[in-house]
């Protein structure tokens, strides 16, 4: 059967694949399996550029972090960029197949240079098909998620909303949603959590290990030497990391646990006191859907900023940059029967959006019929200036 909705999404951080994938899930759990088609049009263009492009990526967010922040910015203030994503011939066509061979009654992005290749396909014939931009950034989002237009966004949080709505998108295509994630979080809501400090239990510590290998390496080391936690440590597909944690772990009393790649990252988010991680897009969202505050260890550039900045303004977590540092965060919110703890605990509730792949479902669902039809929205105008 040809899927009824078409989501298309890219492999240029991991926040994009992972809403695509639970937001499919909840398409297919709310009509049937088949309803949604995840595609990345950049991997199925070109299949090898795209991976020398992902990995060019990857180096430059960790390696020098200084040069994607200058890209960022000029992205989100460039007057030829949309220009330029418009021109991409061969992903334009591959795109066009798609919509041909699926026919979807709805398109839902969770990449944001899709609007252009949308809008460049609108200009050759009309696609009568409402287009829906999920955006996976909070705060810091950059302007290409909204200069080429779109039938609605579905945004993770108010602040965000706020964001959008300044920059002149008209509110009444903007719903707060929050982010795609697992229909795990929601199915295990109230039943899965960690122990109450309060009673007397052991903290529970949980270290997903992503980039910066020799700062992974020195946390993980330090929380290893602390005695009084339960540690787990996810590192990957990094297998000298693991070996050697392992070592480190046979000597340990506490419960410890040194995973390779898993997908047990929900359940182990609900069952922990404390996430230790970058400020990814997906990792934090599903923190805050778990209601595990984080200590951020890391932040790319531009769109990571937002995801903290979000955590700061509540009162969630901490930033920690150094081992030292993770572990006084720790030492903190634990003290006095885990009074810091709790505080973050309560700060995430407002955050919080489990059922967010579910209710973007639903609205996609319920909208499509009525928005196919509907005027084009005009572009913002800052961006409109901007083209000028």
């Amino acid at each position: 059967m040809s899927s009824r909705v078409l989501i298309l999404t890219a492999g240029f951080g991991e926040g994009h694949n992972a809403a695509a994938r639970s937001l499919a899930a909840a398409f297919d759990a709310l009509e049937g399996e088949g309803t949604a088609r995840v595609a990345d049009v950049f991997a199925l263009a070109a299949p090898r550029g795209n991976a020398l492009a992902r990995r060019s990526y990857l180096g430059l967010i960790n390696r020098a972090p200084w040069l994607w922040r200058a890209a960022y910015g000029w992205m989100d203030r460039s007057a030829l960029l949309p220009g330029l994503l418009r021109s991409l011939r061969r992903e334009r066509r591959v795109l066009a197949g798609l919509l041909a061979a699926e026919q979807p009654m709805a398109i839902c992005s969770t990449y944001p240079v899709y609007s252009y290749l949308l809008q460049a396909l609108a200009r050759e014939r009309a696609l009568g098909v409402p287009c829906f931009n999920v955006v996976t950034d909070s705060i810091s989002i950059n302007s290409v998620w909204w200069r080429a237009g779109a039938d609605g966004w579905f945004v993770p949080n108010d602040e965000s909303a706020e964001v959008m709505r300044e920059a002149g998108v008209d509110e009444r295509r903007i719903q707060v949603a929050g982010f795609p994630v697992p229909a795990f979080f929601a199915a295990h809501e109230g039943e899965l959590a960690p122990p109450d400090l309060g009673q007397g239990a052991t903290p529970r510590v949980l270290y997903v290990i992503n980039s910066r290998t020799r700062e992974a390496e020195d946390t993980a080391r330090l929380l290893l030497q602390e005695t009084t936690w339960d540690v787990t440590c996810t590192v990957g597909r990094n297998q000298r990391l693991q070996r050697e944690l392992e070592e480190l772990a046979s000597y340990r009393s506490a419960d410890t646990r040194i995973l390779g790649w898993t997908e047990e990252i929900p359940r182990l988010l609900m069952t922990h006191h404390v996430a230790i991680s970058k400020a990814g897009g997906a990792t934090t969202q599903e923190a805050l859907a778990a209601r595990c505050p984080m200590i951020v260890n890391q932040i790319v550039p531009g769109q990571e900023e937002g995801n903290y900045e979000l955590l700061r303004r509540h009162g969630i977590g901490a930033l920690a940059t150094t081992a030292g540092a993770v572990k006084a965060e720790l030492q903190r919110a634990f003290a006095d029967g885990g009074r810091g703890w709790k505080r973050w605990r309560q700060a995430i509730e407002p955050l919080s959006r489990p059922r967010a792949a579910h209710d973007i479902a639903a609205a996609v669902l319920a909208r499509s019929g009525s928005l196919a039809a509907a005027e084009p929205i005009p572009l913002p105008l800052r961006a409109a200036a901007a083209s000028a």
